[in-house]
């Protein structure tokens, strides 16, 4: 009689697996948008799985934060896309999308605090790749309309607002900014930055 291969639950283990991971991301989000210097201990408790299993998705702070931050900004660029974006003059499009985007970001600044102490500005910098090609794709469209600078590079302006929206989290961390202050200065910062010698020919 020949006998059958034993069935191996490998889906079942995979699904199990993703499922863990899922909650890792959601329950790391969740905790170290509340407070940076949140434990993997304490990460692994809220995701209902045990420190070994956590570690056996990321084998270290560095690799839980870089993963969840990449989570978070998955979550960010769902909620700033937006077709107006194409559609109204670039400064007003600028200021709407400096509204969302800092309606999001503040709520997961101390995450981003987070990532600063062990991540690379760099990698950071990458895991945003995404909702920055938005950014880029509307200065360009004020630079060809004419709203906006066309005397310092577009990659510059993209940093630029990168730099800008970041540094207000930490701000408004620290306390140097008051919460209801923080948008106003964003769009004045930016917008002052992107219309500033508007036109003028590049050096």
């Amino acid at each position: 009689m020949v006998k059958t291969a034993a069935r191996q639950p490998v889906p079942a283990r995979r699904a199990d697996a993703e499922r863990n991971i899922a909650a890792i991301l959601e329950a790391g989000t969740r905790l170290l948008s509340s407070d940076p210097t949140a434990s993997v201990a304490d990460i692994a408790k809220a995701a209902g799985v045990g420190r070994v299993t956590l570690y056996g998705h990321f084998p270290s702070r560095e690799a839980l934060v870089d993963a969840v931050l990449d989570h978070a900004v998955d979550m960010a660029d769902a909620v700033l896309e937006d077709e107006s974006i194409d559609k109204t003059p670039a400064p007003e499009a600028m200021a709407g999308l400096l509204r969302s985007s800092w309606e999001v970001l503040d709520r997961h600044r101390r995450l981003f605090l987070a990532a600063d102490r062990v991540l690379a500005t760099e990698r950071i910098r990458e895991h945003h790749e995404r909702p920055l090609r938005r950014v880029e794709r509307l200065i360009a469209r004020g630079q060809r309309d004419g709203d906006f600078r066309t005397d310092l590079p577009l990659q510059w302006l993209v940093t630029a607002f990168f730099s800008i929206i970041h540094s207000a989290a930490q701000e408004r961390e620290l306390g140097r900014l008051k919460p209801e202050e923080v948008e106003h200065v964003l769009i004045k910062t930016m917008l002052s930055l992107l219309t500033s010698t508007s036109g003028a020919s590049p050096a």
